[in-house]
This record gives C-alpha cells, sequence and structure tokens, in this order.
C-alpha cells in the first residue's frame, strides 16, 4: 500500500521593506495633519453686513461672522463670544465688510442721538454717501443775500442717508442728507433750518481708494 501524500502549507512570506513603507505613509500622513491643523488657527469674528452708523444698535442677526487669522490680536474685534445677548450700540461708523472692532461698539450709547434731514445750500462732496462722517456748517442771513461767517452746528455728525430731490423739490437742484446728531443739538438744527440759513456739510474722514 501506498503512504498517503502529505500537504506542505505555504509558508507565509513577510519583507521587512512593506512594513518600512507602511511606517513612512503613516508618518507621512500624520505629519501633514499636524502642520495643517496647527496653522489653521482661525477664530470667528464679526463683520458688518452694510455701513453702521453711530447711534446703531446691532445683534447677531446684523452681522456675518468670518473665520480669520488675527495672530493674538482677538481682544480687539468684536467676536460671538464678547457679543451680549441685548446687542451693542456702534460709537463710531463702521463700513461694509470691516471687522467689527470692539472700540467701535458699546453696551449703551454715550449720548443719544437722534436723525435730522438737513437741506444744503452748497453742493455734496461726491465721497459721501451712508456711513460718512461729517461737520455740519451754518452760516445766519443777516441781510439780503448775505450771511454771517460760518459756524459749525454740529460736529462728527454720522450721514445716515442721502435724499435725492424730487418733483418740484428738485427744481432748485438742492440736495438734502439725513444725519445722526446729538439731541442736545436737535433744537440748534432746527432753528437753522427754520430761520433758513445757509448750511453745509463738511466731509471729516473720507476712505481711501474713492
Amino acid at each position: 500500500m501506498s503512504k498517503p501524500t502529505s500537504r506542505t502549507r505555504p509558508r507565509f512570506w513577510f519583507d521587512p521593506r512593506f512594513a518600512i513603507g507602511l511606517v513612512l505613509v503613516f508618518a507621512s500622513v500624520s505629519g501633514v495633519y499636524a502642520v495643517v491643523a496647527g496653522s489653521d488657527r482661525t477664530m470667528m469674528v464679526y463683520a458688518a453686513r452694510s455701513t453702521l452708523a453711530v447711534g446703531d444698535r446691532i445683534e447677531a442677526a446684523d452681522l456675518a461672522v468670518t473665520h480669520v487669522r488675527l495672530d493674538g490680536a482677538d481682544d480687539l474685534y468684536l467676536t460671538p463670544v464678547r457679543l451680549p445677548g441685548d446687542g451693542v450700540v456702534v460709537t463710531r461708523t463702521i463700513a461694509a465688510g470691516e471687522l467689527v472692532p470692539a472700540s467701535a461698539v458699546g453696551r449703551r450709547s454715550g449720548e443719544m442721538r437722534t436723525s435730522v434731514v438737513v437741506e444744503l445750500t452748497s453742493p455734496l462732496a461726491a465721497a459721501l454717501g451712508p456711513g460718512s462722517v461729517v461737520d455740519v456748517w451754518s452760516a445766519r442771513q443777516s441781510d439780503h443775500a448775505r450771511f454771517d461767517p460760518p459756524v459749525v452746528l454740529v460736529g462728527q455728525a454720522a450721514v445716515v442717508r442721502i435724499v435725492e430731490p424730487t418733483g418740484l423739490v428738485a427744481a432748485n437742484g438742492r440736495r438734502s442728507v439725513e444725519v445722526l446728531v446729538p439731541k442736545a443739538r436737535v433744537a440748534a438744527v432746527l432753528e437753522a433750518i427754520a430761520n433758513g440759513d445757509a448750511v453745509a456739510v463738511v466731509p471729516v474722514n473720507e476712505p481711501l481708494g474713492k
């Protein structure tokens, strides 16, 4: 009788180079992840969706969240963590798209302001628009076609909007502006309007690029 043939099991072949390759791939992936994680040190900061004027009360819904890298300057800007639940009040004009500086907002307005529309007797500067900061000057009429030297009626007033003349009002070619003025100066502004004083606005600042 013939003896049954015994089957030999295949031997497991292991190449050390394969293990070294796996280690190198793992190390490379880990290194890339560490570099990306280390470089992505951005944080959420609020930016203005539209121009914000002095006296505006804003909440989270009025702002856009953007991710920026501040390199330790996060205390200089308004973040979701620093925004109170009841919102903040704008203390200086913030342009549309601008990151909201922490110094440009406060919990309450230091000075109550209200908007007043004034008709101008001089041309309006082309660079002026909503959010511009202007000084409002007025000159009292002392005689027919003669005016006293102009004085600053309201300083550092924020422009809310430019009122374009329509209909019969457009015939005189004059334009009007709506400005935010301290409530303590409203009476003086209304008096100048009622007396027919010559009123002009002069830009305090002019944005670069305009």
